[in-house]
C-alpha cells in the first residue's frame, strides 16, 4: 500500500506536534513546575544569563501558539531554532538518552529538526493564514 503524498496534512501534524511541545516546555514547565526564578537561576548555573529565561519563556510561548494556529509557522520555526539548539547544548553533558538523569540531547535535536522541517512546510492549508504547498 502507497499512502498518498499530504504535505498539507504533514505541515499540520508537525505544526501542531511542535506547538504543543514546546508551549508544554513554556507554560508548564518553566511557569508552573520550576517557576520562571527556578528557571532563571537554572540558566545562571549553566553559564547562561538568568534574564535569557525569560525570553525564552516567551519565544515558546509566542512561536508555540503561533505553529498551533498556523500563523506564520515558517518565521516560528525559525526563530525556535537557535532555542532548542541552545536546550540541544544544555543537555549535552547528561548523554544520548533524555531519560537519563538530567535528560540527554536526542529529545531536543528531534525538537531542532521538526522546527527546520516546518520552516520549509510553511503553514499547510489548515490554518489561520492558509496556503498550500502546492501552491508555492
Amino acid at each position: 500500500m502507497i499512502i498518498p503524498l499530504n504535505y498539507d496534512l504533514a505541515a499540520v501534524v508537525n505544526r501542531i506536534t511542535l506547538g504543543t511541545v514546546v508551549i508544554a516546555h513554556s507554560l508548564y514547565l518553566k511557569l508552573f513546575i520550576f517557576t520562571l526564578p527556578g528557571t532563571a537561576e537554572f540558566f545562571s548555573s549553566i553559564g547562561l544569563p538568568g534574564l535569557l529565561a525569560y525570553v525564552v519563556f516567551v519565544l515558546e510561548a509566542v512561536c508555540g501558539i503561533a505553529l498551533i494556529s498556523g500563523f506564520q509557522s515558517q518565521l516560528a520555526s525559525i526563530i525556535l531554532i537557535p532555542v532548542l539548539l541552545g536546550a540541544t547544548w544544555a543537555h549535552w553533558g547528561s548523554g544520548w538518552l533524555f531519560s537519563n538523569q538530567g535528560g540527554g540531547w536526542e529529545y531536543p535535536l528531534v525538537l531542532v529538526l521538526m522546527a527546520v522541517v516546518q520552516a520549509f512546510l510553511g503553514n499547510g492549508k489548515y490554518a489561520i493564514t492558509q496556503e498550500s504547498a502546492d501552491a508555492k
